[in-house]
């Protein structure tokens, strides 16, 4: 089945494309954060500046130019266009991983005042760096991970009051 993404960059410019189109290019992984890509003839350096997987965005530096990537799929699309927010997640206290991996550092202490955003803890997977935000204002009531820790997709991170 073909997958329809739109990509936002730097909030201005918005591309689609398909799971198909992205087979097309030419990519080339020098390193776990620097890709060299080839389409229509043209060459592009890309390299992972800052990634945040929970908010699907994406700061990547292209050749010499820097770019905010926002990528939203069917569903983003159709709930957007419903007119339905994902607040729901906002009531959320506890923060659980989205995937598995390595806590790299651990951003916040207990009792810390946080706002919506902020950046929690770095949870590396598939040699990516993912910041973990803060869904909502709030203050920090536990950590239940260490650096240096694997954990399993879904597993508790932080909880918040």
């Amino acid at each position: 089945m073909n997958q329809n993404y739109t990509l936002k960059v730097n909030e201005t410019f918005d591309f689609n494309f398909t799971s198909s189109d992205t087979k097309k290019l030419d990519v080339l992984k020098l390193s776990t954060s620097k890709f060299h890509v080839i389409n229509n003839s043209k060459s592009f350096h890309i390299q992972v500046l800052s990634s945040n997987f929970l908010k699907k965005e994406y700061t990547l530096r292209v050749n010499s130019n820097n770019y905010t990537v926002k990528i939203s799929n069917e569903l983003d699309t159709l709930i957007k266009e419903m007119g339905f927010s994902l607040g729901s997640a906002k009531i959320a206290n506890d923060i659980k991983a989205p995937m598995p991996g390595l806590i790299l550092s651990i951003n916040v202490k207990v009792g810390q005042q946080v706002k919506e955003g902020e950046s929690l803890l770095i949870l590396e997977a598939m040699k990516m760096e993912n910041s973990i935000g803060s869904p909502k204002d709030g203050i920090v009531k536990s950590i239940q991970v260490k650096n240096g820790k694997t954990v399993e997709k879904g597993t508790l991170l932080i909880e918040l009051e």
